[in-house]
């Protein structure tokens, strides 16, 4: 059912590029779109989990570097039915891991110094598995491609901000008017974001259910949500966190608690309904 919610959504994104450049530019207009949207599909699924891995100074280590760490990785990966992805890590305080790669054969799992620190070996077997059900779900790869389209339909809906400002167009040109100007600098960039929000946080749940299936006891990783979810409400939010990076992240990085409307802006579900869901996991495991 989520793959069928997150394929929907997917074309759903492409089709709201499409439609900007029609509203925009009429036929021309929702060709180059399109043109632009397949570039940046190819473009992400080569190159997007370098790009990640250097911003966030990742280094690749071995089994020498952090040997407990590494067959960690590597078991948890043989449950998995995976390959060993390259394990990195990134001298940061924020207790964060994530994983990126285009596909299980290509991937990347890094671990902050302070995720290391603050949970104990159960509890990181646990995130691990969990970014491991990423890798297997190619979960990244999806939530980094509707990063991109969203990010891309923003960007448009300013350029016609501008063009709009400067009279660029008429109001009674047959593409769509003054409406479809409209459309596209207010409703379509809003639309785009709530599609990306839906997708990333429906992946989270998968990647919860399957990594406490992968780790062998969903408490092990409910335990460490608690840990983390503990530092981000009562120390400073993640620092390298920004609404567009924050799907790399293992729960939401930005200080947002309680059920309100602006959870629908959130890349993660509400960290206690991710507990309470491996909770119940774990009790009918028994």
């Amino acid at each position: 059912m989520n793959t069928i919610k997150t394929a929907m959504l997917m074309a759903l994104l492409m089709a709201i590029m499409v439609a900007m450049g029609g509203a925009f530019g009429g036929q021309s207009g929702a060709t180059i779109m399109l043109i632009i949207a397949v570039a940046m599909n190819f473009f992400t699924y080569w190159f997007s989990d370098k790009m990640v891995l250097s911003a966030y100074g990742a280094r690749e280590i071995g089994p020498q570097d952090a040997p407990e760490l590494y067959h960690m990785v590597e078991d948890l990966a043989k449950r998995a039915e995976l390959p060993m992805p390259k394990l990195c890590i990134i001298n940061s305080n924020e207790p964060n891991a994530f994983a990126t790669g285009r596909n299980p054969d290509h991937a990347a799992v890094a671990v902050t110094t302070g995720i290391m620190r603050a949970l104990n070996y159960n509890e990181l077997s646990g995130v691990i598995a969990h970014e491991l059900s990423h890798v297997k779900h190619r979960d990244i790869l999806i939530s980094s491609i509707a990063a991109t389209f969203a990010t891309m339909i923003s960007w448009a809906a300013q350029m016609a901000q501008w063009a709009a400002i400067f009279g660029s167009r008429s109001d009674d040109d047959d593409n769509g008017g003054l409406i479809g100007t409209l459309a596209t600098i207010i409703i379509a960039p809003f639309a785009a974001m709530l599609i990306q929000m839906a997708i990333s946080r429906s992946r989270e749940y998968a990647a919860d259910k399957s990594g406490g299936e992968i780790c062998g006891n969903p408490n092990y990783l409910a335990d460490a949500l608690e840990k983390i979810e503990y530092y981000t409400m009562n120390s400073r939010p993640m620092e390298q966190a920004t609404p567009a990076t924050s799907h790399l992240f293992i729960i939401n990085p930005l200080k947002n608690s309680g059920r309100t409307l602006m959870n629908l802006f959130s890349t993660h579900p509400l960290t206690e309904d991710r507990i309470a869901r491996l909770r119940e996991q774990a009790a009918e495991r028994r």
